[in-house]
């Protein structure tokens, strides 16, 4: 009969923490060490048997034919020495000091040596750290070091907050795949598909102009020109220079334009058979799959998308606060929506005023009553809207809404 689940894992902890203590004990009284790690002339003493266990990158070297496998000097190159000492102080402790100052060092040097604890706690440092000044350099990094998670997520801080991050500077250093992969979303937060398009043509004429012009026949097949007014292609798609000087993008137009008239252009994408490993080998002609042995089926080009963006899905509110809440008003429907409780929020003297759909509640006096020596302040907040749609789709029963916020008033009760 098995012990209980706690006491199981009372003893599991409690043996896991004794070996690691030990071997950290050893680490420090140079016992048993066989290995030494020369990362820019600094040397790192310890133990072959604990890095083969922690990393698989080094458990590939040590049990392969390699020069390193047999020395006891193991030199490491691309690895900045801190970073080096504070992995080894976690693989013989457990503690770890992450800062924004480190994190981008230590997260690069857990990918290459593939200690994912390292690396889960770097994704989740990283993610609770997003704004609109880091989340580019986030979401490049997450492709970099091809960490989905990480890339996803930094994704959709940008598309939440398009309208935000497409002014700043760096967001038009992005690669055309990396704009491909911000623009292509459907959770993009614009009002309208025209937005996209000036961002596009701006990225394009930003640096490496030429270069960047040759990839607009791709990047224009992620912009939803179907969802544009006709008037707007006629009179500012096709007439944009580089537009009328490409005859491929306005044939890609042209398609958009049947397509507003009924006349749908379909593609024929190819869909390999799965085969035997034989079977493929005798399919292959030349280097390329025997066309025989493929299936077809219709398609339509990725220009001719019309699913509406999620900053499309707009719903009116009046916001109103008083000192002991906030709620949100829908005078179409004639509801309600709870926002917030705030005690903090002060009863005279205010002023609310939103743009770009944020809140921003200014001045008044607050009375704090922990502080006894300066217990009266002015106030200031901002609110994000986005807070509030996500906090309306959980309680809200109709679909999800992307709020624009009307007139704020303050209510005195």
């Amino acid at each position: 009969m098995g012990l209980p689940f706690d006491q199981a894992e009372e003893l599991r902890l409690y043996q896991q923490t004794l070996l690691q203590d030990g071997l950290k004990d050893m680490l420090d009284h140079n016992k048993f060490l066989d290995c030494v790690l020369k990362v820019k002339g600094k040397e790192f003493p310890c133990h072959r048997l604990v890095l083969a266990a922690c990393s698989p990158y080094f458990r590939a070297m040590f049990l392969s034919d390699m020069e390193e496998s047999k020395k006891r000097e193991v030199s490491l190159e691309d690895v900045d020495p801190d970073v080096m000492g504070k992995i080894l102080h976690y693989i013989y402790t457990s503690e770890l000091e992450i800062t924004e100052q480190n994190v981008q060092d230590i997260f690069s040097v857990a990918n290459m040596f593939q200690i994912p604890s390292i690396f889960t706690v770097c994704v989740s440092f990283l993610q609770k750290r997003l704004c609109l000044s880091n989340c580019l350099a986030i979401f490049r990094l997450g492709l970099m070091l091809d960490c989905a998670r990480l890339a996803v997520a930094a994704r959709d801080f940008i598309c939440d907050r398009f309208a935000l991050v497409s002014r700043d500077e760096e967001f038009y250093q992005l690669s055309p795949d990396e704009l491909i992969a911000v623009i292509s979303s459907d959770s993009l937060n614009i009002e309208k598909e025209e937005t996209v398009f000036e961002v596009v043509m701006k990225w394009v004429g930003t640096k490496d102009h030429e270069s960047r012009k040759k990839a607009l026949p791709v990047i224009f097949e992620s912009i939803r020109f179907r969802l544009m007014p006709n008037d707007y292609i006629k009179d500012h798609v096709e007439k944009h220079a580089m537009v009328k000087s490409s005859p491929e993008l306005l044939k890609k137009l042209q398609m958009v334009k049947d397509a507003q008239k009924g006349k749908f252009t379909v593609v024929k994408k190819k869909k390999v058979k799965k085969s035997s490993e034989k079977q493929a080998k005798d399919n292959v002609v030349n280097g390329a799959v025997d066309e025989a042995e493929d299936t077809e089926e219709d398609a339509l080009p990725g220009i001719l998308n019309d699913t509406m963006r999620f900053g499309m899905f707009l719903q009116d509110l009046i916001f109103m606060v008083s000192d002991s809440g906030a709620v949100a008003y829908d005078p179409t429907a004639n509801e309600c929506y709870f926002a917030s409780l705030s005690t903090q929020i002060p009863k005279n003297h205010i002023s609310l005023v939103t743009k770009e759909n944020q809140i921003f509640i200014v001045g008044g006096l607050y009375y704090n009553e922990d502080s006894k020596e300066d217990p009266m302040s002015s106030y200031f907040l901002q609110v994000l809207a986005l807070s509030f749609f996500c906090f309306f789709d959980h309680f809200a029963a109709s679909s999800v809404f992307r709020f624009r916020v009307m007139p704020v008033i303050y209510v005195v009760m």
